[in-house]
């Protein structure tokens, strides 16, 4: 066997779409300190009084919303870029996916790796936009997990690619297909990225500089404008502005036609699916718009994958 892995990791889902199953998964989520920071001796009795009891019903309702027969839409995509990528790469390098919540664990990942031979890894997060709730907190399961280990293997990591030109030629490549198949022509472009409490940005946290360098250089690449809006807001915390409701919301009190996509998702999920193109529609109907089309992520679309197997080839440049 090869003893070259790669590692993909996203973020995680549920393992069904029920209260019990999303409020094991929250429960992970939630208590990370990357992802809440706040100390826990607060946060704890605040997550486990407050959230977990109400909030895991309504979230299983939205999952329900997306879930299909190969289950959550995250998990689903994510094993096939995983498939898709190792055909690519061959059988010289293998190929394994993992969650940072849910399963399959990245620690179980990396030993499955390395009892089938591997002892050089590639870990690549499927995050375009580097952000410590996201990047860097893979990169401590992984550090965490290591450290448990008597023979541990060699490592490299993908970094961020919020400018890489296989990304945003990709990402122009997906949004031109998407807009030729509506049957209207959208004249606002809005790119809704995941948002994160304005305070992580004040502490130096790259990821809002990386969206919109994200967004100005796909909009070059188009030859038109894209709106930059934050979503996915949680909490009473100041957050980064504009928020993509509000904006979907203004844009239909002006009565515009609206394509949105989501760049710093890897995959479609609860969050694009859900939040984008069933609420995000919804509304911006209520508010007046005209018409309203979701663009899929990259996915394991053909410009996905392409994008993600050069990248991925260029950090294994001399493994293999």
């Amino acid at each position: 066997m090869s003893g070259i892995g790669v590692l993909l990791v996203n973020l995680g889902t549920p393992d069904a779409p029920t209260p019990v199953s999303v409020r094991r998964y929250l429960a992970e989520f939630l208590s990370d300190p990357r992802v809440v920071e706040i100390p826990a001796l607060l946060w704890q009795p605040i997550l486990r009084g407050a959230i977990l009891p109400t909030r895991p019903r309504k979230s299983a309702e939205a999952y329900a919303q997306v879930w299909t027969d190969e289950g959550s839409p995250l998990a689903a995509i994510t094993r096939r870029q995983a498939a898709a990528l190792q055909a690519a790469l061959g059988a010289h390098v293998q190929v394994a996916y993992a969650m940072r919540y849910g399963e399959p664990a990245i620690g179980a990942a990396i030993d499955a790796l390395m009892a089938s031979g591997c002892r050089r890894i590639l870990i690549a997060p499927l995050y375009p936009q580097y952000c410590a709730a996201t990047t860097a907190t893979a990169v401590d399961a992984v550090a965490a997990h290591l450290a448990a280990l008597r023979e541990q293997p060699a490592l490299r990591f993908l970094p961020s690619y919020p400018a890489d030109p296989a990304y945003i030629e990709a990402l122009a490549a997906s949004v031109e297909a998407g807009l030729a198949a509506l049957d209207f022509t959208p004249d606002t472009l809005v790119a809704s990225f995941h948002g994160m409490p304005e305070r992580t940005r004040a502490l130096g946290d790259p990821y809002y500089n990386q969206c919109l360098a994200t967004a100005r250089l796909l909009a070059e690449a188009l030859g038109r404008p894209v709106e930059v809006a934050f979503q996915s807001r949680f909490g009473r915390a100041k957050w980064l502005e504009p928020a993509t409701d509000a904006t979907l919301a203004r844009l239909g009190l002006e009565g515009r036609s609206v394509a949105i996509l989501a760049p710093g998702f890897a995959a479609d999920c609860l969050e694009t699916l859900e939040e984008l193109a069933i609420r995000g529609k919804t509304g911006f109907e209520a508010a007046g718009g005209r018409h309203f089309a979701y663009i899929p992520c990259l996915n394991d679309s053909a410009a996905g994958m392409a994008m993600l197997e050069t990248l991925v080839r260029r950090e294994l440049a001399g493994w293999c």
